[in-house]
Order: structure tokens, then C-alpha cells, then sequence
């Protein structure tokens, strides 16, 4: 069975099973034992530390190891800001970043009590391809500021930020920033001045449960939380050496071929962005089409319940993520698909593992189309028949009540009303389901009618479009 969700976490590396299994007879003893034992595990976590540094672009001494990718964000943000509270307790993030700064990030603005008013934030808004504007971001640093936060590449979407430009204009203000690294770390180093890096070992092929962070000299850095002589301070409990010597083996052994290998998947997801809207009606590929990781790519489906999708394209034997807000876990549309405001239902990621061939990728494609059309016709979805036998001409200022229905229902009780609306005029349309705020408008752009606007309502708000051909 293909599996397709690479984002979410890579399959083990072959490198990081034997490394795994290699170092299981050595690497269970304490490391900062002085006898023979425990010399031997320590070198095997000094190796496994230089390795993972050359990959990072940093000293080994400025690498720790953490418990996950989260932890090292969180780690990070607690430690650079609560170093630098004499600066200020204002922090600096993109719409889109991972959840784990997301949350750390509210952790802060919530921190305080009567005499500490805790932290402030801002959020540096994205373009429709999910990309932040480098000289936006720099406006958004003040002289407060204790903390940066901006990922390398996103994990929905696969658009890459400019990192580079918004750490030079970080440097010249004397503001420290985070690097999420998590996504792209497998196809090469960071570049840039940036002053602290988290990454995740399950995103590259290694085991899960490790993460790193990497804090480079002349960071001002105060660790919080339990703390004690492990990892420079920084991270508590003891280390996983056999999981670490396997991150670490596997993170070298996928950059050694990652050229090539990023250049062979940039080609098939090339042909998934240009042959899904050719095969499928009534799609949005989203993310940057150029400034992009090479294995990732997202589309999303008018008139498609994306849980029900995924399930489909499970049966047909793929295994793909989505950030739709279409599921019975999640009533509200993904927040990156929501800050870029582009269409979030029926949304579909497809991240291709190192290995992945183009006849895996021929069967998607393969698949898909019927996959989509039978959900389509499950949600009785319009098409060409459906529309021709669409009920009777609506009054001009026509309210359609979709109160009550999830997504993707209002998008698809709209779809079927409008033609019956006269050129010209206008139907509001009554939802209470977070997702039409964004997929009515998206839908009157694929479509080219008119999104006129929102106002409130007795019950969630009114959505009015005018039909414009």
C-alpha cells in the first residue's frame, strides 16, 4: 500500500534500524558514568551529536536532544524569552506556523499574574500561497521584542519562508529567531543567521521520540521548567542514546542523497499539481508552486466531506493526511488553509516518502478522480444533471438557510440555488459551520461569481454572493 503522508512521519529509514539495533547493546547504560560502560555510551552520544550538528549547521555543543520536535519548540520559546525579559515579553510568529508554536505561543500571552501582565504577540499574516512577506515580518519586530518565531518550510502546504531574509533583519534588531526546521531539515541545512532550530527525528526517517534544538553561541537562552546536568542544562531525563545514535545515522544517510532524491520527487509532484485539476473538476492546488518542499503537495475538492475522502482513498489503498475542516474530529478549517484563505474542504496532502516511484503515483492519480466523484454523489453534490434539474428560479435576494449543516453542505446547497438566482442578483446564504467563512468565498473565485460580504446573524452569519454568469 502506498503511503503518501511522509509529513506526518516518515517510514524508518533502513539506516536508522540498524543503528537502532546496533546501538541497543551499549547504549542503554548511563553516559555521564565514568567507567567503562558508561565511557562507551558516551561516545556513541558525542557521535550521534556531531553528526546531527554538521547536518544542522551548528557546533556540537550548541545540538541538544529532546523528548519530541514539540518540546524542543517549546523549550525554545520558554528559554530565549524568559532570557530576555529585561528586552520585553512581545513575540513575533507567521499565521502558519506549526501548532506546537501556535501553542507555545499562547502558553506565553497567558503567563503572568497581577503584577505581570504576561506576554503580547504578533501575528505576521501569509499570502494565498502561505508565504510571509520578509519585509512585513521586520515591521512586525519592535523594540520589545524578546523572540522571533518563523518555520522554515510549512507542513501543510509545503511553501518554504524566507528565512534568510527575515534572520538578517532580526540580527539588525537584535531579536533572536526560532527556526522550525522539522519539514525540511532532510533536504538541507538552514540558512540564514537564525539563532535557535527545532526539528523532529520522525519527519526525516528516524525513530520517533527524539527532537532537537540547537541554540547557537551568544543566545541569550534560561531554561525553564525541571531541569538538571543532562543535555547542557536544557533538557532533563535521561537520553535515549540507541533512538539518538538511529536520528542521527538516518539524518545523515537521507542528506547524502537528498539532491537527487529531492530533484525525483519535485518530478512526480510536479505531475500530481498539473494532472489533479485536469482530472478532477473543481480543484485548488494551494501552497507556492516554485518555493516549495520537493515531496509535498496539497489540493482541495469543492463539494467533498475530506474525511470521507480520506477513507475512500484508504480503501483504494493510499494513505494521505488532509487539513480539512470536513471531519468529525475537527469542525473548523485548518489554520494555515484559513490564513491563506484559500478552500479548505475536501483538502488533500500528499507527502511522498524517500523511495516513492511514478508508478505509485500513476495510481493515484488513477484513483482519485473516482474516489472524489463517489463522495461527490454521496452528498448529492451538483453536476451537470443536478443543475439542469435544479428546483425552481428563486427570488431575487434569495436567504438560503444552511443552518445547522457542516461542510461541505452550505457550499453545496449554494452550487445548486445559484443558477436559479438572476444575473445580477444576490442569495445569502445562513451557516453556523466555521468553514463557509472561508469556502463560500473561495467558491465564488473558482467559480467566478461575486463574494459580496458578511454580516452577522440571529445564528452565525450571512454569506452573500452575486451570481455574475
Amino acid at each position: 500500500m502506498p503511503y503518501f503522508d511522509a509529513a506526518s512521519a516518515a517510514p524508518l529509514h533502513p539506516v536508522a534500524r540498524e543503528a537502532l539495533l546496533a546501538s541497543l547493546d551499549e547504549g542503554w547504560v548511563d553516559p555521564a558514568r565514568l567507567y567503562r560502560e558508561g565511557r562507551r555510551a558516551r561516545l556513541l552520544l558525542d557521535a550521534a551529536r556531531e553528526a546531527a550538528a554538521e547536518a544542522v549547521g551548528c557546533r556540537p555543543d550548541e545540538l541538544v536532544f529532546t523528548p519530541s520536535g514539540t518540546q524542543a519548540v517549546h523549550r525554545a520559546v520558554a528559554g530565549a524569552v524568559a532570557a530576555r525579559r529585561r528586552t520585553g515579553r512581545h513575540l513575533v510568529h507567521s499565521a502558519v506556523e506549526h501548532s506546537s508554536v501556535l501553542h507555545a505561543a499562547e502558553a506565553h500571552e497567558a503567563a503572568g499574574g497581577s503584577a505581570d501582565p504576561g506576554g503580547t504577540r504578533t501575528e505576521v499574516a501569509v499570502d494565498r500561497t502561505g508565504r510571509v512577506a520578509a519585509e512585513e515580518f521586520a515591521a512586525a519586530l519592535r523594540p520589545d521584542t524578546a523572540l522571533a518565531c518563523l518555520q522554515s518550510a510549512n507542513h501543510e502546504v509545503g511553501t518554504e519562508q524566507p528565512v534568510p531574509e527575515v534572520a538578517e533583519a532580526c540580527r539588525e534588531a537584535g531579536v533572536p529567531l526560532l527556526v522550525d526546521a522539522a519539514q525540511s531539515l532532510a533536504w538541507g541545512p538552514v540558512e540564514g543567521p537564525w539563532s535557535l532550530l527545532a526539528a523532529s527525528a520522525h519527519k526525516w526517517g528516524g525513530p520517533p521520540g527524539v527532537g532537537l534544538l540547537a541554540v547557537r553561541k551568544g543566545t541569550r537562552f534560561s531554561p525553564q521548567g525541571p531541569a538538571d546536568e543532562r543535555e547542557s542544562g536544557r533538557v532533563p531525563g535521561f537520553e535515549n542514546i540507541p533512538a539518538i545514535v538511529a536520528a542521527a545515522a538516518s539524518l545523515r544517510a537521507v542528506r547524502a542523497g537528498a539532491a537527487d532524491e529531492a530533484a525525483r520527487l519535485r518530478g512526480l509532484v510536479d505531475r500530481v499539481r498539473t494532472r489533479v485539476p485536469e482530472l478532477v473538476p473543481d480543484v485548488e492546488v494551494v501552497g507556492d508552486p516554485v518555493r516549495r518542499l520537493p515531496h509535498l503537495v496539497t489540493f482541495s475538492c469543492l463539494y467533498v466531506d475530506g474525511e470521507t475522502l480520506l477513507h475512500e482513498l484508504d480503501r483504494e489503498g493510499f494513505s494521505v493526511s488532509s487539513g480539512s475542516s470536513c471531519t468529525s474530529s475537527t469542525l473548523t478549517p485548518s489554520h494555515v488553509l484559513r490564513a491563506m484563505g484559500v478552500l479548505s474542504e475536501g483538502n488533500v496532502r500528499v507527502s511522498l516518502p524517500v523511495g516513492t516511484t511514478d508508478a505509485d503515483v500513476d495510481r493515484f492519480l488513477e484513483v482519485l478522480p473516482g474516489a472524489v466523484r463517489r463522495v461527490r454523489e454521496q452528498l448529492g453534490a451538483p453536476t451537470d444533471a443536478l443543475e439542469a434539474d435544479a428546483s425552481p428560479a428563486p427570488e431575487p435576494g434569495l436567504v438560503l438557510d444552511a443552518l445547522g449543516k457542516r461542510c461541505p453542505l452550505p457550499v453545496i446547497e449554494l452550487a445548486k440555488a445559484i443558477d436559479g438566482v438572476p444575473l445580477g442578483s444576490t442569495i445569502t446564504v445562513l451557516a453556523d459551520d466555521e468553514a463557509a467563512r472561508l469556502d463560500i468565498p473561495a467558491w465564488c473565485a473558482m467559480r467566478g461569481h461575486e463574494y459580496v460580504g458578511e454580516h452577522a446573524a440571529e445564528r452565525g452569519a450571512g454569506y452573500v454572493v452575486r451570481r455574475v454568469g
